[in-house]
């Protein structure tokens, strides 16, 4: 009897943490829905439909082209995490695993934002304005002006 009983509060423990990790993956997911259109490439999630579409296959493009890139990115960064596991630190190694990511990141990103320029100067000003909103809430509220001390 005590054996089915166990299984029983196992499989009552296993539920309740598989409907919280549902429940908490399910909130994750709608709060990240909230938070788009911090970026400029966010920012274009609020663009026309006919306009959404080729600004999402024109960044689409970048990527495909961007592959080698990219892959080389993910690959230094899986080196400089073995590196770090590693009982001694090569940091030299460490240091140069780090730059190869950061710079397949820089080159990514300096790609995307090109397309997006190109998009941009063809498009109307209503898409500019989308696109402007985006980058407004991604450098965040102006800043607040010190008040002046008094003498």
């Amino acid at each position: 009897m005590s054996t089915s009983r166990n299984l029983i509060v196992a499989s009552v423990v296993l539920n309740v943490f598989l409907a919280g990790a549902l429940a908490g993956g399910a909130i994750w997911i709608r709060s990240g829905k909230q938070g788009q259109g911090y970026s400029l490439e966010a920012a274009g999630g609020r663009l026309p439909d006919q306009q959404r579409m080729l600004f999402r296959k024109a960044l689409r493009e970048v990527r495909r082209e961007s592959r080698d890139i990219i892959l080389d990115g993910q690959q230094a960064r899986r080196e400089a995490a073995d590196m770090l596991r590693q009982p001694v630190l090569d940091t030299a190694a460490l240091s140069a695993a780090l730059e190869r990511a950061r710079n397949a990141d820089v080159t990514l990103r300096t790609r995307l934002e090109q397309r997006i320029i190109e998009f941009a100067a063809a498009g109307s000003a209503d898409g500019r304005a989308v696109l402007a909103d985006g980058l407004a809430r991604r450098a965040g509220p102006p800043p607040k002006a010190e008040p002046e001390k008094s003498p």
